[in-house]
């Protein structure tokens, strides 16, 4: 890194000016907009203004221009305290009622200051650049809808939202990475592919599968049942909807009922959506009479959960209401605990390079309120991680209510990071519930519970899917393996023999029928994504053989035999390629 790199300010402190900088032109230019708050972002920084009219494109335009010439101008940063009335009484005059409103929420022993940047003060803790020009480059980017605190029942403000970097040549580099965001974005893949959509009429956060995307979703699941079956895990299936008290006895209720449906009223008794599976399988266990020779004894179930979500939160497939869980949970005695964490991380390990997810952090979550059994799990957690040699940070308060967890990070192709997979260890439930085996002594022993969802949730994964390929998924993931395109009606019989042949190997297989022409088609299949598009002419039926085009290689192909591209499909299936 460079000398002059070194000497940039902090980010956070760049962006924190940019958000005062964006006020000051907005009191610029709309005199009787309303201040609140303008923090600074991992991404960049916003603003929430309240205005009768709405900012437009334009706006924001004129804006960006006006904070240019700010940090052109050079302006110092300057701040000081200020006494509490003297502070109500400043922001009262200025007609800024939701800055005297943060000043009476601040508790009376903390002191409070102003910054000033040209002619706009604001209330401000501090942590900002010495000088306008050290802010660099600044970009707004759009404007959105934010409830005042964050309550649906408080105005609702627009908020503005910005970037900035102490260089034109890092913001135009991050630009070009939002480009790219875009590009990959699930929610406007998968309408354009055909994959999921979410119904107005049916309410938000809901998903619907189309038949290509849930033939993905097949083959993942696949995947995945897969691993658990060489491993000996069980599947069970849990109902939607349980009794209250279930979740009264797993602590769930306590802790999470605002995350929850309900209560749904059934003949006077108090039901609810199941947020979680594990209540459910812990009444499987439950159910018969367990022997230390049973264990480790390890469920799965791909259950539907129900979570509620506020509308301003949901995002396609990565935020939702109702979603799919690959979960898992494992019974065994404290003795088994570290084989079986261990074969968990092994499984998630798995997952991860199967689809092609090479950049991944493990984070070790701890409880705030540490319990007498949080020192063995933290050690199981540590030791499997350093069986594999996998580097880890600690997330001091970051675990389940009922005990510490592995949290499973990945990074996407263009270095998104999303959090995905989590393996919990669980001594509070087996108690809660009363669970017990026999063991060997003839006497009657707690188990150990471990929790599992190593993709999360089959609608985040997708999600983070979609993106990490762009929607060009791999030959043995793609819902259209290969297209038949025949150059004419003449080549339309032979052609569905190709297909027939493919399909009777196991292969996913489209032929396209069309009257349009073969360049049409081409360019349909391609924007669709397809790995393969097989071209069928006269000479290609008279040699029982078909042109292949692959998706991004462009050297043409000499024709191939139906037979021996079928080899060639099923070897990078096999190998998932």
């Amino acid at each position: 890194m460079s000398t002059e790199a070194l000497q940039h300010p902090p980010l956070a402190a760049i962006r924190h000016t940019a958000a005062h900088l964006l006020a000051h032109a907005v009191k610029d230019f709309y005199p009787d907009a309303k201040l609140t708050i303008g923090p600074a972002t991992d991404q960049g920084f916003y603003y929430d203004f309240d205005r009768a009219e709405p900012f437009t494109p334009e706006d924001l335009a004129k804006l960006e221009a006006r904070m240019q010439e700010l940090i052109a101008a050079d302006l110092p940063m300057t701040g000081e305290v200020i006494s509490r009335a003297d502070a109500v009484k400043r922001f009262a005059n200025e007609g800024e009622p939701y800055k005297v409103e943060i000043i009476r929420g601040i508790p009376e022993d903390e002191p409070l200051s102003l910054y000033t940047i040209g002619n706009f003060t604001d209330l401000c803790r501090g942590g900002h650049v010495h000088s306008s020009r050290e802010v660099g480059a600044v970009k707004l980017l759009n404007v959105a809808g934010a409830y005042w605190r964050g309550d649906e029942h408080n105005p609702m403000l627009q908020r503005i939202y910005g970037t900035a970097f102490a260089t034109q040549e890092e913001l135009d580099a991050y630009l070009l990475f939002l480009e790219e965001a875009q590009r990959r974005d699930h929610r406007k893949l998968g309408r354009e592919l055909g994959l999921f959509s979410v119904e107005d009429d049916a309410g938000g956060g809901l998903i619907f599968w189309h038949p290509k995307g849930a033939i993905i979703r097949q083959v993942v699941e696949s995947f995945i049942r897969e691993g658990l079956a060489e491993r000996g895990y069980l599947p069970v299936v849990t109902p939607h909807v349980v009794h209250e008290h279930l979740y009264e006895i797993s602590g769930h209720l306590e802790n999470f009922a605002q995350s929850m449906f309900g209560p749904i009223d059934v003949e006077g008794q108090r039901f609810r959506l199941k947020p979680m599976n594990c209540p459910g399988h812990i009444l499987i266990y439950r159910g018969e009479a367990r022997s230390y020779r049973d264990l480790p004894l390890r469920f799965s179930e791909f259950g539907t959960v129900y979570r509620f979500e506020r509308s301003g939160t949901l995002h396609g497939l990565t935020r939702v209401r109702g979603f799919t869980q690959d979960d898992a949970h494992l019974f065994c005695m404290p003795d088994q605990l570290q084989g079986e964490f261990e074969q968990t991380v092994e499984e998630a390990l798995r997952l991860l390079n199967a689809f092609g997810f090479t950049d991944y952090q493990f984070f070790l979550s701890t409880r705030e309120q540490r319990g007498p059994t949080d020192e063995i799990a933290e050690a199981a957690i540590r030791r499997a991680l350093d069986r594999f040699g996998l580097p880890y940070d600690v997330d001091e308060g970051g675990g389940a209510f009922y005990g510490p967890k592995l949290d499973i990070n990945l990074s996407d192709a263009i270095g998104r990071k999303w959090q995905l997979g989590t393996v919990q260890v669980d001594f509070v439930l087996p108690e809660r519930f009363g669970l017990k085996y026999r063991g060997s002594d003839g006497e009657d022993h707690r188990p150990v519970m471990i929790h599992r969802a190593l993709a999360g949730s089959m609608e985040r994964f997708f999600g983070v899917l979609i993106e990490h390929f762009a929607g060009a998924f791999p030959a043995w993931l793609a819902p259209i393996q290969a297209v038949v395109a025949p150059i004419t009606e003449h080549q339309l019989e032979y052609a569905r023999e190709v297909a027939k042949t493919l399909r009777e190997r196991g292969f996913r297989i489209e032929v396209d029928a069309s009257n349009e022409k073969l360049g049409y088609k081409i360019r349909h299949w391609k924007l669709q994504k397809v790995p393969y598009i097989l071209v069928v002419g006269k000479q290609e039926a008279g040699d029982g053989t078909v042109a292949v085009n692959e998706r991004g290689v462009e050297e043409k192909r000499a024709p191939a035999a139906v037979a021996a591209f079928a080899d060639e499909l099923a070897a990078r299936v096999a190998g998932r390629r």
